[in-house]
């Protein structure tokens, strides 16, 4: 008799202990990295629901992990998170340096269209003298960093077209660190002009942080593109997989993504129609290339 409680018991806790290990990996925690473009607060608000889509569809938890510029490179080198959500051309570094795996591409949301491209916008202040990008030289030019694809990279890419050096023809060129505030150092005129991805100015004002009308739009583009922008349109963002996740991990994010309603509460806050299978980044690599520089640094 004691024997059998004895093997009863050991039985017991065997299935107590496999039910909470069996629990415990449902639970796993899933860390998507984002790059906080306009600081740690506003990626969360954008991206916090996205990470709750996640997490009721796929079963394990999903969390955001705000990133400035600098750190994504050592985050994913170090495995420190699983998906990353950066500009193209950070993507584009991370796969070809650590394997990183496109595996969605952002569909951006404007006045009811669908947008998976999007460019960088040169401004100034308006009333400014400045009208052209010749007459940039020799003034004080801010970008978001100089690994900021859509705030950085594409107009560089412009300038050089133009004949323009900006780390020798302009009298500062800063970095900002996130679009905000390269944008309000513009109209509070401590920079001449800047540069932010094409569509910051427009979801700025309708914070009612800015108005449009104090701006002025430099080599703008005119085409059916909804957002202002002085660049060729690139790719939108994507996220990817780390090379440590498991294939079927990816594919089951991916396909909950791709499965987002765009009335959903994530697609609302993430300013988004949702997402689609992954954009072909081969014009991101070539602009890499023209400057010479790498997509993660």
């Amino acid at each position: 008799m004691i024997r059998f409680i004895q093997k009863f018991g050991s039985l017991v806790l065997v299935a107590m202990l496999t039910v909470s290990f069996t629990a415990v990996a449902a639970q796993a925690e899933i860390k998507l990295g984002v790059l906080a473009k306009r600081g740690a607060p506003q990626a969360m608000a954008q991206w916090g629901s996205t990470a709750e889509y996640l997490s009721g569809k796929i079963g394990d938890k999903v969390t955001i992990v705000p990133l400035k510029f600098e750190a994504i490179e050592p985050m994913v080198k170090e495995g420190k998170v699983d998906f990353v959500l950066a500009n193209s051309a950070f993507f584009v570094g991370l796969e070809d340096k650590y394997k990183a795996r496109a595996i969605v591409t952002m569909i951006n949301s404007r006045e009811g269209k669908a947008l998976d491209k999007f460019g960088g916008v040169i401004f100034v202040k308006a009333g400014s003298p400045i009208n052209t990008l010749a007459d940039l030289r020799g003034k004080k030019f801010m970008v978001v960093a100089r690994t900021s694809f859509g705030g950085g990279l594409m107009a560089w890419k412009v300038l050089k077209d133009n004949h323009i050096n900006p780390e020798k023809d302009f009298a500062a060129f800063v970095e900002g660190g996130k679009h905000d505030n390269v944008v309000l150092a513009v109209q509070n005129g401590a920079m001449d002009a800047g540069t932010v991805r094409s569509d910051t100015l427009e979801r700025m004002q309708a914070e009612g942080k800015i108005a449009m009308r104090d701006f002025k739009i430099i080599n703008q583009i005119k085409d059916d593109f909804p957002f202002a922008h002085s660049t060729p349109l690139y790719p939108e963002w994507p996220i990817a997989a780390v090379a440590h996740v498991k294939p079927e991990v990816s594919a089951r994010v991916a396909a909950a993504l791709r499965a987002m309603p765009p009335n959903s509460p994530a697609a609302r806050a993430g300013n988004i129609v949702g997402w689609a299978t992954p954009a072909n980044y081969g014009s991101v690599r070539d602009l890499l290339k023209k400057l010479g520089v790498s997509g993660a640094e």
